[in-house]
C-alpha cells in the first residue's frame, strides 16, 4: 500500500486544509493512482466542499491502490500551517494509523499523524443546472462581499446578459456593487436565463478566504432560489475545489 504526495511549496495544502476546516472537524481523504479526493457537507447541510486534486497536478505523486484516511482538521491544519512559503511539503502513510507530513526547505521537519476512524457517511454531490456563469477575480469578488457585509448578513445574486449585481439589506440600510459584462473585473457573464438568488456572506466569505489563496479568479455559478456553486483552482497545474452553498429559504 504506497501513497506519496509532494508539492513545490505549501501554498496548495493550506487552501486546501483551510477550506475544509470551515465546513467540518474531520475530513476523510480518498486516494488513488489518478489523485486525491475529498467531499464533505457541514452539519447543518447549507454548503459543501468537493475537491479534485488529480497526481499529475502534484511535483511527485505517487499511490498504487484506491485507500481512505481520516484526520482530525484541527490537528492537520496545524502541521501544515508550520511550512513557510519556500517549503516542500510531502504527505504519505507510514502505516494504516498514521500519516506522515515532512517539510523541508533548508532544515527538515517530520510530523506524524494519527489517523481516527471516520464517523461521517458518503455525501452526494447535487445535481445540479445552472442558467447563470460568472468569473469574477478573486480580489474583487471578495472586496465585494465585504462592502455588501456592511449592512447585511446576506448577499443576492441577480444577473442578466449584460449585468450582475450584488446587494443586500437590513434595518441599518442597503448596499449594491454592479458590474458591466465589458468590465475588467467580470472577466466571463453567461445567463441563459435571468437569474436571482440570496445567500450567506460568512460562508461565501470564509472559503473564498481558504481557497482563493490559490486562485486568482473565482467561477460562480447558480440559478434562481437554488445552490450556488463557486470553483477555485488550486495551482497551475491542475486541481479544483468546488464549493455549493445553499440559498436563504426566504428572501426579502
Amino acid at each position: 500500500m504506497v501513497f506519496l504526495a509532494r508539492t513545490s511549496s505549501p501554498t496548495e495544502w493550506k487552501a486546501v486544509a483551510n477550506s475544509i476546516s470551515t465546513l467540518v472537524e474531520e475530513a476523510t481523504f480518498e486516494v488513488a493512482p489518478e489523485g486525491l479526493t475529498f467531499r464533505a457537507m457541514d452539519p447543518s447541510h447549507v454548503a459543501l466542499v468537493d475537491l479534485n486534486w488529480p497526481g499529475t497536478a502534484f511535483e511527485k505523486y505517487d499511490c498504487d491502490s484506491q485507500l481512505k484516511f481520516t484526520v482530525r482538521v484541527e490537528d492537520f491544519v496545524k502541521l501544515i500551517r508550520r511550512a513557510d512559503a519556500k517549503d516542500s511539503v510531502e504527505i504519505s502513510r507510514a502505516d494504516e494509523d498514521t500519516l506522515v507530513l515532512r517539510i523541508q526547505d533548508g532544515y527538515k521537519r517530520e510530523y506524524r499523524l494519527h489517523l481516527i476512524e471516520s464517523t461521517a457517511s458518503p455525501t452526494p454531490l447535487p445535481k445540479l443546472a445552472f442558467n447563470a456563469k460568472l468569473t469574477i477575480t478573486e480580489a474583487t469578488f471578495e472586496k465585494i462581499l465585504n462592502d455588501i457585509s456592511v449592512v447585511s448578513d446576506h448577499t443576492s445574486v441577480e444577473a442578466t446578459r449584460d449585468r450582475v449585481v450584488f446587494s443586500g439589506k437590513s434595518d441599518a440600510g442597503s448596499a449594491a456593487a454592479e458590474m458591466e459584462k465589458s468590465g475588467a473585473d467580470l472577466l466571463q457573464l453567461d445567463v441563459k436565463e435571468d437569474s436571482k438568488a440570496t445567500y450567506s456572506i460568512d460562508y461565501l466569505l470564509n472559503i473564498t478566504k481558504a481557497a482563493g489563496a490559490t486562485s486568482d479568479t473565482v467561477i460562480c455559478e447558480y440559478s434562481s432560489k437554488m445552490p450556488l456553486r463557486l470553483e477555485f483552482r488550486i495551482s497551475e497545474m491542475g486541481g479544483r475545489i468546488h464549493f455549493y452553498l445553499a440559498p436563504r429559504v426566504e428572501e426579502r
